[in-house]
């Protein structure tokens, strides 16, 4: 069916996006807003708002993209399970794509230039992605950013030096876009199965532990 939509969702960081798309990926509309650590309080009623606006059936669906972070925990889980509800109650296939990854083609450097991304992991702890590779910068430590590589800050006013958050700001701008269309790509070659995605988390809940040094990935934990 040609005019068959994407859902597409993320609720990594302070800020949280559902957007639609049509099928090969491009943008057709997106909802933002400031979720801080209440993402479940309006997630379902910003899509329905959205699909409403748009005169989308959930029917008309044909797919879910999910960023799967690296984010917070409590966020992830709402954004992950959201998705997975739908997917599994409409019958179609889900796509998880790394916000890091997606914001990282949205900042678009250009110029032979490579991004690297630092994103928040608690008040003082940081996550620092270069090459697919993340990795803990505990407080007071800065990542080692490659000569030659532009550093993007997301989510860290006063944290990152100005021109990161400057391109952590474009990046964000175009996070719906990059989600989609890695997300479409993903789904072309069969997506992912329901029961085996999971988000990557960077803060935990209580009482689960963290190994030093290392970000620990929730599809990691035992």
């Amino acid at each position: 069916m040609s005019g068959r939509r994407l859902l597409a969702i993320d609720t990594s960081g302070m800020d949280a996006l559902v957007a639609l798309g049509k099928e090969n990926g491009s943008l057709v509309a997106e909802r933002r807003w400031a979720a801080g650590y209440r993402h479940g309080e309006e997630l379902l009623t910003r899509i329905d708002e959205m699909l409403k606006g748009e005169g989308v059936a959930l029917a008309e669906l044909a797919g879910v993209v999910v960023g799967t972070g690296p984010g917070a925990f409590t966020g992830l889980r709402v954004g992950l399970a959201t998705a997975k509800a739908l997917a599994r109650e409409l019958a179609i296939p889900i796509a998880g794509v790394a916000t890091s990854e997606a914001l990282l083609e949205a900042a678009a450097v250009g110029d032979g230039k490579k991004a690297v991304l630092l994103l928040p992991a608690g008040p003082s702890d940081r996550v620092f992605v270069a090459d697919g590779v993340a990795t803990l910068v505990k407080g007071g430590e800065e990542p080692k950013v490659e000569p030659g590589s532009l550093l993007v800050a997301v989510d860290l006013p006063d944290r990152a030096p100005a021109r990161a958050l400057v391109r952590g700001v474009q990046a964000e701008a175009g996070l719906s876009t990059a989600l989609l269309k890695l997300g479409a790509r993903k789904l072309a070659a069969g997506g992912d199965e329901v029961a085996l995605l999971v988000p990557e988390y960077v803060t935990l809940p209580r009482g689960v532990p963290v190994l030093k040094g290392e970000v620990r990935w929730s599809r990691d934990l035992p």
